[in-house]
């Protein structure tokens, strides 16, 4: 973009084989298209990672925004069926530099821009990614829409479309804060993984009940690596229906949306927390766990997307590279243990255990007084790092240390039995 005489925005000039972007405050970038053809708006975020883009665009996570990859070069590995993290791509938009001409790996079954075709992803290449995002950087990220083939045309005349008809398209998409999405994303029929690795076809040692609010596929692996049978259930599910699953332990998923628009999960989370089930949140969970102990959940201004953001466990004074996708953000105070707000402190202490180095981002909770804990980036990383791939330990560690039998005889006590 650049400023002409008169100091007003330049729109640049494009045709009908072009792709065009078109940003909520009027920024406009054109491109070539990439994937397939058509519109589409939401809202338009950047992700950091130099490698792992299947896993990227398959993340749940990722539901109804366009997302920008910093890394320049794009695709030159191709798209394999083992690397997807849920069944399908679901990221609204795709925005890239230079999609690699070539594929070429031994695990490749095909290329990236016949797969986003195939997904029917509107995606768009050969633009200055990096003033874009030094843009959303600054402006902080916002609704944009991606217009190519016939959506550039309007409809009654085949002519053009201008700018202000796009725009006005991209103004008409509900913004991210104030969406309730997990039920979009989330399974309709539980499934269950079994225990895998060296515990494959033996007993578990534990089962867990995961929440699916968005959940990523190696999220479930990485228990089962640890002999855990994981029942992954929807969203919808209730307490009574987790209660007839037995389990050790209850799992709350990444996602997308606004947690403060997840009032029927946090009322379930309460309720598992109530009867001391072992709880561990990844994400969307620790938002969720962060509301149900009666702190507040904010939007960030770019968010955390990426598989290097560096993490330091206070518990430990370790810090780790991390794999992010989170737009949002739990509210509570780094440096000290407080009793949880929710009911005069009912769920007793808590202190913030992870604390992003980079902005001071709360990225996970510890309870004291009740087993439960969650973190707010991806433990399971399967295009990323493995440093906190501890933490599926930890969770195994609670369940070990808070039996079915022991919450078994404090609910007899409560109950004066």
């Amino acid at each position: 973009m650049s400023q002409n005489e008169s100091g007003t925005i330049a729109i640049p000039m494009y045709d009908k084989d072009d792709a065009v972007l078109v940003l909520e405050d009027g920024q406009v970038y054109v491109g070539e298209p990439y994937g397939a053809l058509g519109k589409t708006t939401g809202e338009i975020v950047f992700a950091t990672g130099m490698t792992g883009y299947q896993e990227t665009l398959t993340d749940p996570s990722y539901d109804r925004q366009i997302v920008v990859q910093t890394f320049p070069h794009i695709g030159d590995t191709g798209v394999n069926s083992e690397d997807p993290e849920s069944s399908r791509i679901w990221v609204a938009g795709y925005v890239v530099r230079d999609p690699s001409p070539n594929v070429s790996n031994w695990r490749a079954e095909g290329s990236l821009d016949d797969d986003l075709k195939k997904n029917g992803i509107v995606s768009l290449s050969h633009i200055d990614t990096r003033k874009l995002v030094r843009h959303l950087r600054s402006a902080g990220v916002m609704r944009a829409g991606i217009f190519s083939g016939d959506a550039l045309l309007n409809p009654e005349n085949g002519k053009l479309r201008d700018i202000d008809s796009m725009l006005q398209d991209v103004k008409d998409t509900p913004q991210m804060q104030g969406l309730s999405l997990y039920d979009e994303v989330s399974t309709k029929e539980m499934y269950t993984i079994e225990p895998c690795g060296e515990y494959e076809g033996k007993e578990p040692l534990y089962t867990v009940a995961a929440v699916d609010l968005g959940i990523k596929g190696m999220t479930p692996h990485r228990m089962a690596e640890r002999g855990c049978r994981v029942h992954v259930v929807p969203s919808t599910i209730t307490f009574e229906q987790i209660e007839a699953l037995n389990p050790d332990g209850v799992f709350f998923s990444n996602g997308p949306g606004d947690p403060e628009q997840a009032g029927p999960e946090i009322e379930l989370l309460r309720r598992v927390l109530d009867a001391g089930y072992p709880f561990f949140g990844i994400c969307f969970g620790n938002q969720l766990l962060g509301r149900s102990l009666g702190f507040g959940t904010y939007k960030l201004k770019f968010g955390h997307r990426g598989i290097n953001q560096p993490v330091k466990d206070v518990t430990t004074g370790k810090v780790e590279v991390t794999a992010h996708n989170h737009g949002f953000a739990v509210d509570a105070p780094i440096g000290k243990t407080v009793d949880a707000p929710f009911e005069n402190g009912k769920y007793g202490k808590v202190f913030v255990s992870h604390i992003d180095l980079n902005d001071d981002v709360v990225e996970g909770l510890q309870c004291v007084d009740i087993p439960a804990f969650s973190v707010q980036y991806h433990p399971e990383a399967a295009a990323g790092p493995h440093d906190a791939a501890y933490l599926f330990d930890r969770f195994c560690e609670l369940m070990k240390n808070n039996p079915r039998d022991a919450r078994a005889n404090n609910a007899n006590i409560k109950e004066g039995k």
